[in-house]
């Protein structure tokens, strides 16, 4: 199961842990990923998606179809997840 936002296509990043004394180790910074149901009210379904926490909150403002609309032209839409 890959860390991947389906609307925002966010995913884990790569990086360094720090040390005091200045030493580096590869670490990773995955995303805040949360499986949710959503209610598409013009499809008259529900749909699961992996979403970051900053995808619900644009969900929460814009509305699940507009933000769908939006990740389908953008291309991070995952396959799973059909408009008709």
């Amino acid at each position: 199961m890959s860390k991947i936002c389906d609307i925002t296509g966010k995913r884990v990043r790569i990086g360094n842990n720090v040390s005091h004394a200045n030493n580096k180790t590869k670490r990773t910074f995955t995303p805040n990923l949360q499986k949710k149901k959503f209610y598409l009210a013009e499809e008259d379904r529900w749909i699961t998606l992996k979403v970051s926490a900053s995808a619900m909150r644009t969900i929460n403002r814009k509305g699940l179809s507009a933000v769908l609309k939006e990740a389908a032209a953008k291309g991070t839409l995952s396959e799973k997840v059909k408009l008709k």
